[in-house]
């Protein structure tokens, strides 16, 4: 890990950079070490970039390439896919609303773009089949080689959110496979935004101060600034930029499963000075996985704080609680 911390006030001062090569190349105790380094990390600031992750950067390349043409398709080609009953699809920019932030109240409309797109699953797949939100099916643009490009970015960052399982385990006191049975299905899509340089008002953003809902968010460091995230001292911090990196984050499910113990912080987005694109993937367990804690984190000290619920049945009230749509009359309805 990269000194991160203030050798003065024992805090984080910078997004803390994991190293994943040695635990991907199998090296003996290079997990367990990391494990410990997680630890600290979600336990205190929450935000890590980890290197050397095993990201195919071609396929974050070429995403990011179909995106822009979506991008770039007229308002009305866009508005063929606005979000629907499943919460996938487009959103336009000035359209919704952060409306129950810890930390702000936010009042004005977000200055983003977005076309969120499900984990690519097979059209018989029975929650495609029911239209279960979050799992599809996703409404592909007749992109040449968008549908490709999407789906095989996919697949390379599931892959990274399935080998980070094993250090949360061994980081909660677990065995390295205990959550594997809740990963066999994974409720997993992408917000993919395009942030353009417009000028805001007060109190607005590209997206405004939020945590996140999931277990965890996986999110490739954009070329062009515009996250901040909130440190130990409640100011806002920059990540530095690195080099094939992914910024990842403790998201709202994990921190009732851990009682707590893993920290959910809060970030944000300001307007960039140029196109601003990225794809924020949240990597969540299967619908029906239950946020009781984890015997590791609670005590008759320290009882249980969350009232359990589902996955499915946690990120539907948190879609449905927190976003207002409705600007220029694309949806009127609180979803």
């Amino acid at each position: 890990m990269n000194s991160a911390i203030n050798s003065q006030t024992g805090k984080y001062d910078r997004i803390p950079v994991l190293d994943m090569g040695p635990y991907l190349a199998g090296e003996p105790g290079a997990r367990e070490q990391l494990a410990t380094q997680l630890r600290h990390v979600q336990e205190n600031i929450g935000f890590y970039v980890v290197t050397n992750n095993g990201v195919d950067f071609s396929r974050l390349d070429a995403a990011y390439e179909a995106l822009k043409k979506f991008f770039a398709l007229p308002i009305d080609e866009k508005l063929k896919f606005s979000i629907d009953d499943t919460s996938l699809g487009y959103v336009p920019i000035r359209s919704t609303v952060y409306i129950t932030s810890i930390i702000n109240e936010n009042t004005k409309k977000d200055l983003n773009e977005t076309l969120t797109l499900a984990r690519e699953r097979p059209a018989d797949h029975p929650a495609v089949k029911q239209r279960r939100r979050f799992h599809g099916p996703n409404r592909w643009p007749e992109i040449e080689g968008f549908r490709d490009a999407v789906v095989a970015y996919q697949e390379t960052i599931a892959a990274l959110g399935h080998n980070l399982l094993p250090l949360y385990a061994l980081a909660l006191d677990k065995p390295a496979d205990f959550f594997d049975p809740y990963f066999n299905d994974p409720i997993m899509w992408s917000r993919n935004a395009y942030y353009p340089p417009v000028k805001p008002e007060d109190n607005q953003f590209g997206i405004a101060p939020h945590c996140d809902h999931s277990f965890l968010t996986m999110l490739p460091l954009a070329e062009e600034p515009g996250l901040q995230i909130l440190d130990q001292d409640k100011n806002w911090m920059w990540p530095d930029p690195v080099e094939n990196g992914v910024l990842v984050n403790t998201g709202e499910f994990l921190n009732r499963w851990t009682n707590g113990r893993f920290l959910p912080t809060p970030h944000r987005v300001v307007p960039p000075k140029h196109d601003r694109y990225s794809i924020a993937t949240f990597f969540n367990p299967d619908s029906e996985t239950s946020s009781e804690a984890l015997n590791t984190c609670v005590s008759a000290d320290n009882p249980a704080k969350f009232e359990t619920t589902s996955m499915q049945a946690y990120v539907e009230h948190y879609i449905d609680t927190n976003y207002l749509r409705g600007a220029g009359g694309t949806q009127e309805n609180v979803a």
